[in-house]
């Protein structure tokens, strides 16, 4: 297949090594003064450890504050999502001046490598193949990851962070469950894992105005949502003409409406735990969820055009207050990283209400399933073209990025600036500076965690409500809903012949799902049974197999 000569020539290509060039940079200003707590509880674990004999030291030192570099240059990937401010770049602001100013007291140099966010996994395979993938590079696949592994293109970080003084602020900060998702079978370390503060995934959002202007109660059922849409479209409550009824951003909670499987936790992991095409099929409930998105589709009532839209075309439909419904992520009606879209909905359309709704149960067992995220998040890695001493200078960043002066400040900012501390917890001073000074880059600068530095998913909650002025209770509400009911986790096992059948695998769903969703009623069974097929001529039951090996043992 086409894949396996790309793989073929990606594993030539990941063999070679090189040696990545040091520079300097000066340390750069930062309007505020950083917190030295942490340095100062980082200085006392590494006393701890020096005072261990010479012999029983490590090679690698990435614990932060414990060795000197001369003038290392680190290159790390960061996601942009051309949200920059007047007056910044992705990578010459505020924020990346800070990491170069505490990186550089240890004598490390790190210059960023922008990746458009929603095209990172194709950027990331380029990069890898012409060996210019930055010396920490991430992705969200950990397949892809063990696969670069496997084929000897990436460093086995396992000798610089297993050691006792080694990385101290990372096994802290992530804990030995976390660091272990990157483990193969072996014990290998081939990545570092994010740590999620939270596993809420997704929740259905409605525009609870027009339900009310129609008569009618919030939606419990898949029956129920489709005579409101129904409604919404047809009867339009505002008058409006061409209004998109729904558009499933994403299905993981309507998939667990469907699934005939949700209540096997052994099944739910078999079939990827979110990897979308595995579970297509393996779970014989996707039969009912495409079909019933059929019957959107061809009443008229999702977005006719939905598998053309990228996200920015999705948050118009929202804030221009043409959408009725959608599926998307956990807190995606608030959240300041996706636009705050309720409060441009309200500025375009002053009376609207774009609320989350709960989950719908089960249609086969009655019970209440909610998609879950795993417990770690992006995966990053270190390509053999980094060198020794470059691979111990990336470990160290993220041993740094787990201290409160790293990983803290990015996220949070400065205290008295960005937030002030109550009851333990950062409260937002002004949430409109927030999100033109740090908001736009915190998550993808802060990359050993995703949403955020908190020790806590109660520190989450509390701290995550205040961001939204005016919104709190949306917050609370929205991740309320998202862990409702049985949370089925992401799984992070992939199994051995994922990574050679994956990409096929995706080319043969992004396909199908268009044509079962868009077809005639009367095609459905035939474009169904022949994405099966499909699926089955790739060698989908080879992937079924392993995992079903791998979880019964």
């Amino acid at each position: 297949m086409k894949n396996k000569v790309l793989k073929n020539s990606l594993a030539i290509a990941l063999a070679a090594t090189m040696v990545v060039g040091c520079g300097s940079t000066a340390p750069a200003e930062t309007g505020a003064e950083p917190k030295t707590e942490t340095q100062t509880q980082t200085a006392t674990s590494t006393e701890s450890t020096d005072s261990a004999t010479a012999a029983e030291a490590s090679k690698y030192q990435t614990t932060y504050g414990s060795k000197q570099f001369d003038n290392v240059t680190i290159t790390v990937e960061l996601f942009d999502r051309s949200n920059a401010p007047d007056g910044s770049t992705i990578t010459d602001n505020k924020w990346t001046k800070y990491v170069n100013e505490q990186m550089n007291k240890v004598g490390i140099n790190v210059e960023f490598v922008p990746v458009p966010r929603w095209d990172e996994v194709t950027k990331m395979q380029a990069m890898v193949a012409s060996q210019t993938a930055p010396d920490l590079t991430l992705t969200y696949t950990y397949a892809y990851a063990e696969d670069y592994y496997n084929q000897g293109g990436t460093w086995n970080l396992s000798e610089f962070i297993d050691g006792a003084d080694q990385a101290l602020n990372m096994k802290k900060y992530l804990g030995s469950d976390v660091i272990d998702i990157g483990r193969n079978e072996s014990g290998e370390l081939y990545g570092i894992v994010a740590k999620r503060a939270t596993t809420a995934k997704s929740n259905y959002f409605i525009r609870k105005d027009w339900l009310d202007k129609l008569g009618l109660e919030i939606p419990t059922n898949p029956d129920e949502l489709y005579t409101a849409l129904d409604k919404m479209v047809h009867e339009n409550p505002n008058g409006m003409t061409g209004v998109s009824g729904a558009i499933i951003w994403n299905g993981w909670n309507l998939k667990q409406v469907f699934s005939k499987i949700a209540g096997d936790p052994l099944k739910v992991n078999v079939c990827g735990g979110g990897e979308d095409v595995i579970q297509d099929y393996y779970d014989p409930g996707m039969y009912d969820y495409y079909q019933f998105l059929n019957k959107l589709y061809n009443g008229g009532i999702l977005h006719q055009e939905y598998y053309n839209l990228t996200e920015d075309d999705f948050k118009s439909e929202i804030v221009t207050g043409n959408l009725g419904f959608c599926e998307y992520s956990v807190n995606g009606n608030v959240d300041v990283l996706r636009g705050s879209l309720l409060k441009t909905l309200k500025e375009n359309v002053s009376d609207a209400d774009f609320v989350s709704i709960p989950q719908f149960k089960n249609i086969n067992d009655g019970q209440v399933y909610s998609a879950a995220y795993g417990a770690g998040g992006l995966i990053a890695f270190c390509p053999k073209t980094a060198s020794e001493e470059v691979v111990e200078a990336c470990m160290t960043y993220l041993d740094w990025m787990c201290t409160e002066d790293g990983g803290f400040v990015l996220y949070h900012g400065f205290e008295g600036e960005h937030y002030d501390m109550v009851d333990g917890v950062p409260v937002v001073k002004d949430a409109e500076y927030n999100a033109q000074d740090k908001d736009w880059i915190r998550t993808d600068l802060f990359i050993v965690g995703n949403q955020g530095y908190f020790e806590t998913v109660d520190d989450f909650n509390k701290c995550t409500s205040k961001e939204a002025p005016g919104y709190e209770d949306y917050v609370i509400q929205n991740y309320e809903y998202a862990l409702a009911g049985t949370l089925n986790h992401d799984a992070s096992y992939t199994s051995p012949s994922t990574a050679d059948l994956i990409t096929d695998l995706n080319i043969a769903k992004d396909d199908y799902q268009v044509k079962m969703i868009t077809c005639a009623p009367e095609e459905f069974d035939q474009m169904y049974n022949e994405y099966m097929d499909e699926l089955k001529s790739v060698g989908i039951d080879t992937i079924i197999s392993e995992r079903e090996e791998h979880y019964n043992n």
